[in-house]
């Protein structure tokens, strides 16, 4: 069997000296002068299990493939307390500049694209829906990681978006949501090996090696995270021949500026000032929240840039899309949820690990009981799945009125006098993968063949 190897950050409570696993109150209560020790005390004692919302495998995953920066950390999902995969190939130097094999470019490629094993790749559950709530996309060469992604990389991380998966990219990352750049003609290029989740154009600053202020617009909507120390501006972020977002035709009426250059008073090679550094979009509500910051406010461990980087997060974590419904389920009539990604019926496909689907029924009046039962498809009855159903759509297990979370795969909920209208169903699948220690950080085991999707059987009867 294929296996693949990726590094786990934020292993369930893991915390460390240096770098401690504080809840969000708990990183407040520092900013505000508490001393490190009392702030500890009050993080362990705020602090749950790191676990991702419920109907996502983990929050964050980070590339940090090829091409960009290979980082192990990211500050802001630690004091956020948010549970974090990531990407690393193993870049060594040839003649000073980075240089990779073989190996780095089949690896990442069956990790994002999809191999044996996980035909949808990582990203991604079998249905197309975001098995993460975000991607955070570090910082490099845009457009050789680009073209290293691959056509199927590239596709799985629009469809990420597209789909409701949030995403947030600094500096190569920034480039890299948009359609293109200008060019030194004086062109708009569009560029094959961009993503398009922002459909606009960048263009470089022309500033390497540097830094800058940035500051917020009077109706940021960071500003409800924080208030940046009142003044509405972020000092000296490290900043590296990034970008910032064109005006022009092509601009999207959904863009949102959330912070801009200020470099006032500077001699430089192109002028930046108050041109949009970081900037937001969001195309619908279905599809998650595209955030590009020029900058490189992603490595800080304290102050303003770490508020600035975690507001970004949040403003991303907060923009996931609204969930779709399967369909209705039909009185009597057995839904097969039974197809594979390839099959591209995501109506009518398996369910991932950590997941949710959803399900209507419409209640006829007189109805006295609506009967919903979920069954295995023969040789699959080894997994751990629970039901739920409610009269709020999208019912999860932590809020819904009905619930059978029993050990059997196979499972029923009666409801006795049901109301008339809609009654919203839930089929949530908890069986998922483990992982090991390998000279390439953390390695799938246990239970992968989840990872291509558990079949069932949903019926409602009334």
């Amino acid at each position: 069997m294929v296996l693949y190897f990726y590094v786990i950050l934020c292993e369930l409570c893991n915390y460390r000296q240096d770098v401690p696993m504080f809840t969000e109150n708990g990183y407040r209560m520092m900013k505000k002068g508490k001393s490190r020790l009392s702030t500890l005390l009050l993080g362990l004692a705020l602090c749950v299990p790191a676990l991702a919302q419920r109907g996502y495998y983990k929050d964050i995953f980070m590339d940090g493939g090829i091409s960009v920066s290979s980082r192990t950390t990211l500050p802001s999902a630690t004091v956020l307390n948010l549970t974090m995969d990531y990407l690393t190939c193993s870049s060594h130097k040839l003649d000073g500049k980075s240089a990779y094999n073989a190996a780095d470019s089949i690896f990442q490629l069956e990790l994002l694209g999809g191999n044996a094993m996980d035909e949808n790749g990582i990203l991604l559950y079998p249905d197309g829906q975001p098995r993460f709530r975000m991607i955070f996309m570090n910082g490099g060469g845009a457009a050789r990681h680009g073209a290293s992604l691959g056509e199927a990389g590239r596709q799985n991380i629009r469809t990420f978006v597209r789909n409701g998966g949030s995403y947030v990219g600094s500096c190569a990352g920034a480039f890299l949501t948009s359609a293109g750049a200008l060019g030194k003609d004086g062109q708009i290029h569009h560029t094959d090996c961009y993503l398009g989740i922002w459909p606009g154009h960048t263009l470089s600053t022309a500033l390497s090696d540097s830094r800058t202020g940035l500051t917020l617009d009077s109706k940021s909507p960071l500003l409800k995270y924080d208030d940046f120390g009142g003044d509405h501006r972020v000092d000296s972020v490290y900043h590296n021949n990034g970008c910032y977002a064109l005006t022009d035709s092509a601009w999207p009426k959904e863009t949102e500026v959330l912070l801009r250059y200020d470099t006032e008073g500077r001699e430089l090679k192109r002028d930046i000032n108050k041109q949009a550094g970081i900037w937001a979009y969001k195309a619908n509500e279905y599809t998650g929240r595209v955030i590009a910051c020029g900058s490189h406010p992603e490595g800080n461990s304290s102050g303003e840039r770490l508020d600035l980087m975690c507001a970004m997060v949040r403003y991303a974590l907060d923009g996931n899309g609204t969930p779709r419904l399967k369909g209705e389920l039909k009185n009597g009539e057995p839904r097969k949820m039974t197809c594979r990604t390839s099959d591209q019926n995501p109506d009518y496909t398996r369910i991932g690990d950590r997941q949710y689907h959803y399900f209507v029924v419409d209640v006829p009046k007189g109805s006295r009981e609506v009967v919903l039962s979920l069954e295995p498809v023969l040789g699959y009855s080894d997994y751990a799945m629970y039901l739920c159903a409610g009269y709020d759509p999208f019912p999860k297990m932590e809020n819904a009125g009905y619930r059978n979370v029993s050990s059997t795969f196979a499972k029923e909920i009666r409801i006795p006098n049901p109301k008339h209208g809609k009654l919203y169903v839930s089929v949530f699948c908890h069986t998922t993968v483990d992982t090991v220690d390998s000279p390439y950080g953390h390695q799938y085991t246990g239970r992968v063949d989840v990872l291509n999707g558990v079949p069932y059987i949903i019926k409602a009867a009334f």
